[in-house]
Order: C-alpha cells, then sequence, then structure tokens
C-alpha cells in the first residue's frame, strides 16, 4: 500500500525495518498505558521484536492480506492503524489502532480511520469494514461512533487480556452507508 497523505501534518506510511527503534521507543515509552487494552505489548519487550512485527506487517501486506500503517503527526510516528486481515471472499477487514497517550484527543485516530476507511472502499473495493473494541474501552468504542458506523452486536469473551476475558462491541460500516463528506467535515473542524 501506497502512502495515505491526510492532512499537511498527518499521514500514514507502510511500516518499514527502518520504523523499528522509533516504534519500540514510542510503545515502551507507552506501555503501561497501552497494556490496559492491548494483549500482545507482554511479547514487544526489545528493539527485535519490533522488527519482527514490522516483518509480519510486511508479509502482510505481500500476501494482499491488508496492511499496517504508521501514523505519522509531523513526520513522527504516534501510533498504528490498520487492517487486521482481508476476508477476500466476503470482501471485509476489521480495523485496529493505538495511539501514544500524549496525542490523545487531538482527533489523529479518527481521522486516521477515516482515511483507511474510504481506502477500503474506494482502492481496496471492499464491502464491509469493521471495528471491534472492548467493552468498558470508551476511548476506542467513541472512532467508530463518531464515523457513523452501526453497532452490531457484542462478541462474549472475544479476547484475553493477560488475566481475563473481555468482551467486544462489534461496529460495521457498509459501502453503501459510507459517506466521506460527513467524516470530512467533522475533521476539518478538528474533534475527535
Amino acid at each position: 500500500m501506497q502512502p495515505i497523505t491526510v492532512s499537511a501534518n498527518l499521514t500514514l506510511t507502510p511500516l518499514e525495518l527502518q520504523d523499528a527503534e522509533e516504534l519500540f521507543k514510542l510503545t515502551d515509552a507507552n506501555r503501561d498505558y497501552l497494556r490496559e487494552w492491548l494483549p500482545w505489548l507482554d511479547r514487544i519487550k526489545h528493539i527485535d521484536d519490533t522488527r519482527a512485527l514490522i516483518e509480519a506487517a510486511q508479509l502482510q501486506a505481500v500476501h494482499n492480506n491488508g496492511t499496517q500503517m504508521a501514523i505519522r503527526l509531523h513526520s513522527c510516528i504516534v501510533g498504528i492503524v490498520g487492517h487486521r486481515q482481508i476476508d477476500w471472499r466476503r470482501r471485509l477487514t476489521s480495523l485496529g489502532y493505538w495511539l501514544a497517550r500524549e496525542f490523545q484527543g487531538l482527533g489523529v485516530v479518527t481521522t486516521a480511520c477515516n482515511a483507511l476507511v474510504t481506502d477500503a472502499f474506494s482502492d481496496t473495493r471492499l464491502n464491509r469494514v469493521e471495528i471491534r473494541c472492548a467493552v468498558e474501552n470508551h476511548r476506542s468504542r467513541a472512532i467508530p461512533k463518531r464515523l457513523g458506523f452501526r453497532q452490531d452486536g457484542v462478541v462474549r469473551d472475544a479476547e484475553w487480556l493477560y488475566d481475563h476475558f473481555v468482551d467486544h462491541i462489534v461496529y460495521r460500516m457498509l459501502v453503501h452507508e459510507w459517506s466521506v463528506g460527513t467524516t470530512e467535515s467533522f475533521v476539518a473542524h478538528g474533534g475527535e
């Protein structure tokens, strides 16, 4: 996937091995904050673990099974957004994302997801995009709501989070429901 220029200050770029040090430092600096909702942090202990994650993301893209993009604000990585995988038979994907704590509340993830959803429908030609969030993760749940996604239901015990299961709410957007104008208007006014 090619980089996506979202605004003058915000771009989404495919993960490259040269990003490993910057991404590892960001992950490590936000470890306690991110650990509340992300189950993989204990597997990222060294920069080599981040390199392996980037190599897996590159392999995913080579196999046309989605992409993991660095969210860059003023050229610095501040988080990740991407397709968990693409189901080509059913033409659907699920988005995942995380953002460093200090960049919360700026509209960054909402804007990044808006760009990736638009790409999924226009360039990738998918029919459905899902966002699954832990029921208690209110910040994450706000993203699909802002983008006009509809709630499809709750998946019980959907994810093992270190020492307990969490339920997920499934939000969905279908290609014929997507209205770029609505989200662009939101983003233009800077809200998250």
